[in-house]
């Protein structure tokens, strides 16, 4: 598989127009902070689990299932190497407990859902949405278990919960049964389910758009820790991914598809993560916001040098 530049470019301002619609409405207070928190609910418990469930075709084939599996174990090797960097990276003698746990957090997790989806699937089609089918379940496993575990440091049952009761996992999981087992369900089903998955690039942009709306981004980049935070997920990520996976002689679409989601800035569930469990919660959306602008320049750099 090799990426177009050309078109990833352009796919990439086309979200980015998405983005400033988002921006925009947030700005005219056409979007509400209820609105859009209502509206993230939807795009992790119904849209998004929508566009994964139908994400495998509908005949059974082996190449299909061995980039799933690619996908799948790429991931588990990707969020293995992001928390050992992670703790090396951001230890105690830089930050002393200040924010430490939120800067492991925003190293090992990016956007890889509001932005990740539209973004593979736009720029690789079919093929590199099954090796993101693959790399979600690794990345949700990790997000909902060790992301919790970063802020509340204990495993509880509320943990365990999280991780078996996921949508997005579910999801996919369910498509995984249909595709291997040759069942297909009535039309009208598949077509209603995609046209709800259809959504998800959209809403999820607007969303990530809104945020930027709510920032005050003249103060936010006066804190140049947070700066420097963001610059270490968005270059070291990508590059590590990318000469790793290589390394480990993974097929070339997993390659890609894995780097350039290690390109993505930090998480939006940061803040929420922060808020829920007793973590920085302005520091962390600062941190997000400062990463999603940052982005905007070091990704089509990082997919230029390493994918170009």
């Amino acid at each position: 598989m090799q990426i177009e530049l050309s078109q990833f470019y352009a796919r990439l301002g086309a979200i980015a127009l998405i983005m400033l619609l988002g921006f925009c409405l947030g700005k005219w207070k056409m979007i509400s902070t209820k609105t859009n928190q209502e509206l993230t609910n939807l795009l992790l418990t119904v849209f998004m689990p929508a566009s994964l469930f139908v994400a495998f075709p509908s005949e059974y084939d082996d190449s299909t299932l061995s980039l799933f599996l690619s996908g799948l174990v790429a991931g588990v090797f990707v969020m293995l190497m992001l928390i050992i960097l992670s703790k090396i990276i951001f230890n105690r003698l830089w930050l002393k407990g200040e924010l430490r746990y939120e800067s492991q957090f925003g190293l090992i997790f990016n956007n890889a859902t509001f932005l990740g989806y539209p973004i593979v699937a736009s720029t690789f089609g079919p093929t590199g949405v099954v090796a993101y089918c693959g790399f979600i379940i690794a990345f949700n496993v990790a997000l909902f278990s060790y992301g919790i575990w970063l802020f509340e440091h204990k495993i509880t049952t509320r943990l365990i919960k999280s991780v078996v009761t996921n949508p997005n996992i579910i999801a996919v999981l369910l498509g995984m049964v249909l595709f291997l087992s040759g069942l297909r369900l009535p039309s009208f089903v598949t077509d209603a389910v995609g046209f709800v998955g259809g959504a998800t690039t959209p809403l999820s942009v607007i969303c990530i758009g809104f945020m930027l709306s709510r920032a005050d981004l003249g103060k936010v980049f006066l804190k140049w820790r947070l700066s420097v935070t963001a610059l270490t997920q968005l270059i070291i990520g990508p590059t590590i991914t990318y000469f790793m996976l290589t390394w480990l002689r993974f097929p070339s679409e997993v390659i890609m598809v894995c780097t350039l989601i290690q390109a993505l800035p930090t998480a939006t569930s940061l803040g929420l993560f922060a808020t829920k469990y007793g973590g920085n919660n302005i520091e962390s959306s600062e941190l997000v916001t400062i990463s999603t602008v940052f982005s905007v320049v070091t990704m089509p750099l990082m997919v230029l040098l390493l994918l170009g």
